[in-house]
């Protein structure tokens, strides 16, 4: 695409839909933050021209200078070429409201999860203030380590990563945030390097994407880490691991909140006697299951 052939572009309506033709043109895919061409178009847009994202229809009409229009077509066109996610393009990724600082060392932030901890896992936790220690294993970009501080403002919580790189990213997230002295990151292999603690909640975001559907991932997830997504034959080869050691490092009453994707079925299958309640969120009915220690333990 030449981005010099574009002048007649006056205003963010036109970009705005210019953006919008081309991305559906083009067939990307979308769930890195958005679920479709329009929302990634006006975020990309008001990136770009640092206007706050929600505000893109006061400006619909308001004309771009050149070089503000080349810098929104030169972004548009490596999202097109390249199917870079819009948050590595940015730098940033949105989550319940939250900024974090993302790029290839980590996936981009999308857990649902995320919603979940915005109303404080109740009614599973009964009190928030009651919670002291809280672990987020494969913490990533560190985004739910984060809103679990926020969320349980009485607790200490442990970011577990076996990554160096993406806990270095976790760590720009923690500080920025102003937790530090509340969230500490530790690289460990799950639990292997992990010092003992009891934890009343542990949350786990893992690699859960199957064999069949890592080979069919459109080119936009292959640009995230590899280790962050892939997770065996069925999707299940860390999640034993975690399903067999949680016990030994949860409270009486703890509980487990565990992601596991489109995994529903291989996951019924490798573990068809234990019995979780399933929470659902906006877009999500059996993708996030909750555990008990009394259950992993039996």
């Amino acid at each position: 695409m030449q981005v010099t052939a574009h002048h007649e572009l006056f205003t963010l309506r036109d970009l705005l839909r210019y953006a919008v033709s081309q991305f559906n043109a083009s067939k990307l895919s979308f769930g890195h933050g958005s679920d479709n061409a329009w929302d990634e178009a006006a975020y990309l847009l008001l990136h770009t021209l640092h206007l706050p994202l929600d505000t893109l229809e006061p400006f619909l009409d308001a004309r771009v200078l050149p070089e503000e229009r080349e810098r929104f077509l030169t972004l548009i066109a490596r999202r097109m070429e390249e199917r870079v996610p819009a948050a590595y393009l940015t730098g940033e990724a949105w989550l319940q409201g939250h900024r974090f600082v993302v790029d290839q060392r980590v996936i981009v932030p999308r857990s649902p999860i995320s919603e979940l901890l915005s109303d404080g896992l109740s009614p599973w936790i009964p009190d928030p203030d009651d919670v002291e220690f809280v672990l987020d294993l494969c913490t990533g970009s560190g985004c739910l380590a984060v809103l679990a501080a926020l969320a349980f403002e009485n607790a200490q919580v442990d970011a577990v990563d076996f990554s160096e790189h993406a806990l270095e990213v976790a760590d720009e997230n923690i500080e920025l945030s102003g937790l530090d002295g509340r969230i500490t990151t530790h690289r460990s292999d799950l639990f292997d390097q992990l010092p003992h603690c009891e934890y009343q909640l542990i949350l786990c975001n893992p690699p859960y994407v199957n064999n069949h559907s890592m080979e069919a991932l459109p080119p936009e997830y292959r640009h995230e880490p590899t280790m962050a997504l892939a997770g065996g034959e069925d999707g299940m080869d860390l999640v034993r691991r975690l399903l067999s050691a949680a016990p030994n490092f949860m409270a009486p009453q703890g509980v487990l909140i565990l992601e596991i994707g489109n995994e529903y079925e291989n996951f019924i299958a490798a573990f068809p006697t234990l019995e979780p309640v399933w929470l659902s969120t906006a877009n999500t009915e059996d993708q996030i299951l909750l555990l008990t220690r009394e259950q992993l333990a039996s």
